[in-house]
């Protein structure tokens, strides 16, 4: 069993998506999560969801490196989402804009991470209220930042998704017990690859963030679910692990975090 366990199925185009989706069915990936990047992807999730059920697991949000809602339109969306409970979905993809940051730190732009921390405090809340699982962007510092409002209500099921941290971050993961995901970088990103080796198995996902375009053996090449087997592939040698295994381990505890059937 495979799963793609971060994938934004609705930034490839409109006619590329659902054969992609039914090639990778067929080729014996179990399941993806499609990560939203706004209320309008959120829709298109949510039609890929019923057009493929039990297979396509729509996470609803808004991403973090692009500005974000205004409050009466964050709350319109939380209101769309909470309107959704009787079906399965996450949370996600929400978080921090650690890039966006940098970026205008470096060219000397003023930035203000409080209205970002408020959206993501508004997520992590209704994630709480739903009992559903919330999918993260928020690497480096602000994981810890995502860490402080994961603890302080209580949230049970966090994936840090294509994460990279401190050590003592690290630690923080995984005393609470939250996920960590690995992508097709994992073949020549060293920070990747330490990780990936010493991360408890149990708590390990694999994913794609197609369609992100990925270096290496994949330069040029078009980013897809099966790839999340080469991720898997690699986990295993550098862990000293049987492939088989390891496939499982990742495979378990993504059905079992995002309720796949």
């Amino acid at each position: 069993m495979a799963y793609d366990a971060h994938l934004h199925a609705d930034l490839y185009g409109e006619e590329a998506r659902e054969p992609m989706l039914r090639k990778a069915f067929a080729e014996g990936i179990d399941g993806v999560v499609a990560v939203s990047m706004d209320p309008a992807s959120c829709r298109t999730n949510e039609a890929l969801a019923e057009r493929f059920p039990g297979r396509v697991l729509p996470a609803y949000g808004h991403h973090p490196e692009q500005p974000p809602l205004p409050p009466e339109a964050l709350e319109a969306l939380c209101a769309w989402i909470a309107e959704r409970r009787d079906r399965p979905f996450a949370i996600g993809e929400v978080g921090l804009p650690y890039y966006a940051r940098q970026e205008a730190e470096q060219a000397g732009r003023p930035f203000d991470l409080a209205p970002y921390i408020a959206q993501l405090d508004r997520f992590v809340r209704l994630a709480k209220e739903l009992d559903r699982p919330i999918a993260l962007h928020a690497v480096y510092e602000d994981a810890d930042l995502a860490l402080d409002l994961l603890e302080r209500h209580g949230v049970s099921k966090a994936h840090f998704h294509w994460f990279k941290g401190s050590p003592q971050t690290v630690s923080r993961i995984v005393r609470r017990g939250y996920s960590v995901s690995f992508t097709p970088d994992i073949l020549y990103e060293p920070e990747t690859r330490r990780l990936a080796a010493s991360f408890p198995l149990e708590l390990v996902m694999v994913e794609t963030d197609g369609p992100w375009p990925f270096e290496g053996p994949y330069a040029g090449k078009p980013t897809e679910p099966g790839m999340v087997r080469d991720v898997v592939r690699e986990i295993a040698l550098l862990r000293g692990l049987p492939e088989a295994e390891t496939e499982r381990a990742a495979a378990a505890r993504t059905r079992a975090f995002y309720g796949f059937r």
